[in-house]
């Protein structure tokens, strides 16, 4: 009997019976190495490296003009007077106009990275959350097939004593529903998997259906302890860093607005062929614009002010961030704190109670001073506890995963 006892006991608090699988492996830093292959992130990148081309031909002149016809010339088939001129005109755009629009321009890519950052973040918050998700669902998965095998064997047990007149046939069926209950516990269990893995796969742009195992092995991280420092969090969050980026861009668009007011140049050449015998002529003229005038100033000091508006918009939505992100750490560490202090109680106190609680009922059934009824009860209870435990780790690692998506912490 005590030998018997034993290997019942052992069989159900061995929770790492299942079989592995020859199946590749990925721990959760391979799947965030993959995240870069994502198509949402490569869209970025080909965004950048236009913006980029974009800024070379910053610099750029306007294109020179060339024209030719008569000039002053008499409507007559033989003129004596006027002549055939050949002109040529180039505008020179100010230095200050073109060096002001090439940094604006290479300021566009800038931000379209910050905005990639913080696409990738999300990405690698939903990739952390799937895997964690999947590593709670295996948990579960072998919980149930410790289960099962224990309730085979008291199944089996149970069909000898009925031989014998020992047992009762309604319990068999009880123990038996039991059975097919974790059957339908798993297929949940499994079709959550599956779910998860194709998430996973579809964050890697990889085919949908392949099939990995992940690491079961779980890291608790001490954010609850953890101080937020107000500068680090600007300086690591990627919306924040891309409402800096934009106000640097509209800083860069104020410089073109102001370099507005600075004149461009032009030349303009021309020769005349007389007709008549008359002396040939040329035209050589240089032209400058002028600004300031009232008229002609008016667009960019509206511009300016207009953008100065901007940027304090920008300042004060990058503080509302930093604000609610700070708002956000704080309650998720008090969340994660009392997930832990849950998990701890689930661990130290609840089940171990309930393993006294069933190892009793097993104990007095074995001396037939129990039933069968108590000791699937007893069963019941414990896995049913160690789901509870289960579910509290998962709600912790999905508060752990919203701590890091907030921080932006690499962990």
């Amino acid at each position: 009997m005590k030998a018997k006892y034993q290997i019942i006991y052992t069989l159900f608090i061995c929770l790492t019976g299942a079989t592995a699988q020859a199946q590749e492996r990925l721990p959760l830093d391979s799947v965030l190495a993959k995240i870069n292959a994502n198509p949402a992130l490569l869209a970025y990148d080909a965004t950048i490296s236009a913006q980029d081309a974009y800024a070379t031909g910053a610099k750029n002149l306007d294109a020179p003009k060339i024209s030719a016809g008569q000039y002053q010339t008499p409507y007559r088939l033989n003129p004596n007077g006027g002549a055939l001129m050949i002109q040529a005109e180039q505008m020179f755009t100010n230095p200050a106009k073109l060096k002001a629009k090439e940094a604006y321009m290479q300021g566009m890519s800038k931000v379209t990275a910050a905005d990639k950052g913080n696409l990738k973040n999300q990405l690698m918050a939903q990739a952390r959350q799937y895997y964690y998700e999947r590593v709670v669902l295996e948990k579960k998965l072998a919980l149930l097939q410790n289960t099962e095998g224990l309730l085979q064997y008291m199944l089996k047990d149970a069909n000898i004593r009925l031989t014998y007149g020992k047992e009762k046939l309604p319990n068999i069926y009880k123990a038996k529903a039991e059975l097919f209950e974790l059957d339908n516990a798993r297929e949940q269990l499994n079709n959550d998997l599956n779910q998860r893995n194709i998430m996973l796969n579809t964050l890697m742009n990889r085919d949908r259906q392949t099939a990995f195992a992940v690491d079961t092995n779980v890291i608790y991280q001490d954010y609850e302890t953890a101080i937020v420092d107000t500068a680090a969090l600007a300086a690591q969050r990627s919306d924040i860093k891309g409402i800096s980026r934009n106000i640097e861009l509209q800083q860069l668009n104020a410089q073109v607005e102001y370099s507005k007011r600075k004149p461009d140049f032009g030349v303009q050449a021309a020769h005349m062929q007389s007709y008549g015998g008359y002396a040939n002529q040329y035209i050589l003229m240089a032209s400058v614009t002028i600004p300031i005038v009232p008229w002609a100033s008016k667009e960019y000091k509206a511009n300016l002010k207009g953008i100065r508006y901007e940027v304090a918009a920008l300042q004060q939505k990058k503080a509302d961030l930093l604000n609610q992100a700070q708002g956000q750490l704080a309650g998720l560490k008090t969340y994660i704190g009392s997930k832990k202090r849950q998990l701890n109680i689930y661990n130290r106190q609840i089940i171990p109670a309930l393993q006294n609680a069933y190892k009793t009922a097993l104990q007095a059934y074995d001396q037939n001073t129990g039933d069968l009824p108590t000791v699937l009860d007893g069963i019941k209870s414990l896995q049913t506890a160690r789901m509870a435990a289960l579910d509290r780790l998962q709600e912790l690692l999905t508060s752990q995963v919203a701590y890091e998506r907030e921080y932006e912490s690499t962990k």
